[in-house]
Order: structure tokens, then C-alpha cells, then sequence
């Protein structure tokens, strides 16, 4: 087991011990692809820091809340990998559940939620306070918000690869969520503006950093087969 450090390529990987459903409409791996799952994708219930690939900062939040737009608690970029209030849950679209370990795959809705506030991202139409995008802040109590909560993993591949850049879609907006750059002033000083944006753009391309990964155990037949060999 790897111990988390300021570099991307640290990580913690958790074996998980769920059991696995396989078919066409159960919408999870097949024995053949989880066999191939090398720690190489996000999972439902992984816990991770988010980094703008252009600016180089990563995703963060804390209490301390907008004094403008809709006074929900802010959502802000920082330079410090170490930072504990920039770790984020992956967790089910609102209403819904996802099997922790299971890959997330491109297209697919899910929540962001702050681990430290047990708020999720969110975005709506308010204004951002320095570019005058959209705003995006932290909402709801122990992880149970709104639609505005939901964002879409947009990739090329079949599912979100911890190596490949990646943009995140707010749902309700359509816009996504982006760093122009912008800097505060206190009390949040030198933290950049995070904001949602109408088009892509480099400026909001991300890629997983520090976290734990949750890996999914063997598939019930994998184990069958090991027995076998005893």
C-alpha cells in the first residue's frame, strides 16, 4: 500500500470485497474487463484531489461562504497538494446509487462531494464573483442536495482513466467547471476562482491527483478458479 505524498502518482488502493453483477443489463464491468482493472480508473466510492491540468491547482472547498451571488459556501482552486479540504467522494447521481469499486465510465452522472463539509459541488445560474461566469459553490447537508449537484465525466475512452485528462459538465447549466485564473483577495487569498464555463476549453481539462482508489476484488469466477488450482 502506497502512503499519499504531493506527488500525482501517489495513491492508496483499497481492495473491495462487494460482490459483482455481470450481464447486459446490470451495468457493470464483465469478468473480462474487471480482470484487466490494474488501478487504472475512477471508482464509485474513491476519494480524490481533482487538478486543473493548465493552471496546475486542484480543487477545493471549505467553510467559509460566497458574500455575493448565492451565499452558499465557496468553491475555490489552490496551489498546495497536501491541502485535507481537497479531497472529493465520488458518489451516485442525486437519487441513485453506484457499487463502490465500479468504474466510472465516460458520460456518466455523478456527484462530487467535499469529504471535509459533506457538501457537493454544485452549480446554478448565479453569477461567479471575479470572471462573471457561472458560479459554482458546495450545497446540501451530509451529501443530499439538488440536481445542480449533478455533473457528467466527458472522455474519450470507456471509462474515466486516472492518466487522461477529462472535463466535468454541470447537468442543470450545461456549462463546465472551469478556472480562468482569477485570484481572491482575503479572506481566501490567492486561491483562484472556480467558475462554470458555456464552452471547452484548456482552461478546463482535469486529471485525477492524490487520493484513495477503491479496486474492485476478483470476480466470484476468478476466485472459483484459484480454489480450483488448490
Amino acid at each position: 500500500m502506497f502512503t499519499e505524498t504531493s506527488n500525482t502518482k501517489d495513491y492508496t488502493v483499497i481492495n473491495q470485497r462487494d460482490q459483482w453483477a455481470t450481464g447486459a443489463d446490470s451495468g457493470q464491468p464483465s469478468a473480462t474487463e474487471i480482470a484487466g482493472f490494474d488501478y487504472d480508473f475512477i471508482t464509485c466510492g474513491s476519494t480524490l484531489k481533482l487538478k486543473n491540468s493548465y493552471h496546475g491547482v486542484r480543487l477545493h472547498s471549505h467553510d467559509v461562504k460566497y458574500g455575493s451571488g448565492s451565499g452558499q459556501q465557496s468553491v475555490t482552486a489552490v496551489d498546495s497538494t497536501d491541502d485535507h479540504n481537497s479531497y472529493w467522494q465520488i458518489k451516485a447521481k442525486t437519487g441513485t446509487d453506484c457499487l463502490r469499486g465500479t468504474p466510472v465510465k465516460c458520460g456518466q452522472t455523478l456527484r462530487l462531494m467535499h469529504l471535509s463539509t459533506k457538501r457537493n459541488l454544485h452549480s446554478h445560474h448565479f453569477q461567479s464573483p471575479l470572471s462573471h461566469n457561472l458560479e459554482v459553490s458546495a450545497f446540501g447537508e451530509e451529501g443530499e442536495g439538488d440536481e445542480g449537484d449533478n455533473w457528467v465525466v466527458v472522455c474519450s475512452q470507456k471509462y474515466w482513466s486516472r492518466n487522461d485528462k477529462v472535463r466535468i459538465k454541470n447537468v442543470v447549466t450545461e456549462n463546465y467547471l472551469h478556472v480562468s485564473g482569477d485570484t481572491f483577495g482575503r479572506p481566501i487569498h490567492g486561491q483562484r476562482e472556480v467558475s462554470g464555463y458555456p464552452s471547452v476549453s484548456e482552461l478546463n481539462y482535469w486529471i485525477a491527483a492524490e487520493g484513495i482508489y477503491i479496486k474492485p476484488s476478483d470476480p466470484p469466477q476468478q476466485v472459483k478458479n484459484k480454489h480450483d488450482e488448490l
